[in-house]
């Protein structure tokens, strides 16, 4: 099992398709691993891209530490990544919480390794609603609320989170087949980490946004019940001015698998459209 090991001593399980094209490396959302991309890697690859995947710490093969964790050290790990790996001219796309990292490690690292950024279904900018922030997606107490109930009944609420995972307005939007297996990689996730993750997602990160300068896709469902368009997606061109925002019309928070193919092609266009 290839993984990276962080100057803290903590192992990443990663997945690389390898070859000499431009990298692209997929950060999976909460409470999923790298291996919720296994369905997309073969369209990116094919078209000669070289795929990079790992798995957050606490979740996934990597491993579990007991302790909490916040977007600076989760920004850090990407950087390992990308350095190990000796990424150059690469593309990182932040999936649901993985928009964080991708936000923080251009807000935190030199991004000189980086051609462009990608936000799906992501956290940004800024979801917590708070005085100087109140076009957020809930407040604080929602953040905890969540976490509790993580915490106290992690089974029931794993369930019923990927269902709303992949449901619009219309109901679920994916095969069984599909929500189990999403199901299956979720319990992977350390309960301790878990609900430390779910906290983190009320974190600020509009100062990040402010400072990307790479090219900027922001893809979103238009009906994600996990992280709603409007306070997310919608507000991404206020701190990014160069991002262009392709709302995926009905689609949920699991975009990448409800609606394939048009989330593949706003990535592949995009990817094109660096030269």
């Amino acid at each position: 099992m290839p993984t990276l090991t962080t100057p803290s001593g903590v192992n990443l399980h990663y997945t690389d398709s390898g070859g000499d094209g431009r990298p692209l490396v997929l950060i999976h959302g909460w409470p999923l691993s790298g291996e919720s991309f296994t369905a997309n890697i073969p369209t990116f690859a094919s078209a000669g891209y070289r795929v990079v995947t790992y798995d957050r710490r606490g979740f996934g093969q990597s491993d579990k530490p007991q302790v909490a964790v916040d977007y600076d050290e989760l920004a850090d790990d990407l950087a390992v990544v990308l350095e190990a790996l000796d990424l150059r001219d690469g593309v990182i796309l932040g999936f649901s919480m993985g928009g964080g990292e991708v936000a923080r490690f251009l807000g935190r690292h030199d991004p000189w390794r980086i051609a462009g950024a990608i936000f799906s279904g992501a956290i940004t900018p800024a979801l917590c609603i708070t005085d100087d922030n109140p076009d957020g997606g809930m407040p604080i107490d929602g953040f905890t609320g969540m976490a509790e109930s993580c915490r106290d009944d992690r089974d029931g609420f794993l369930d019923s989170f990927i269902t709303t995972f992949f449901s619009n307005d219309a109901g679920i939007q994916v095969p069984e087949e599909v929500r189990a297996e999403a199901l299956r990689i979720a319990h992977q996730s350390d309960p301790v980490n878990a609900v430390a993750c779910i906290l983190i997602w009320a974190t600020d990160l509009r100062k990040d946004c402010e400072a990307i300068k790479v090219p900027t896709l922001v893809v979103h469902g238009t009906q994600d019940q996990n992280v709603p368009y409007q306070p997310s997606a919608a507000r991404m061109k206020n701190y990014i001015p160069q991002a262009e925002v392709v709302p995926i019309e009905g689609g949920p928070h699991g975009a990448n698998l409800s609606h394939k193919e048009e989330w593949e092609k706003a990535i592949l266009d995009f990817l094109a459209g660096l030269g």
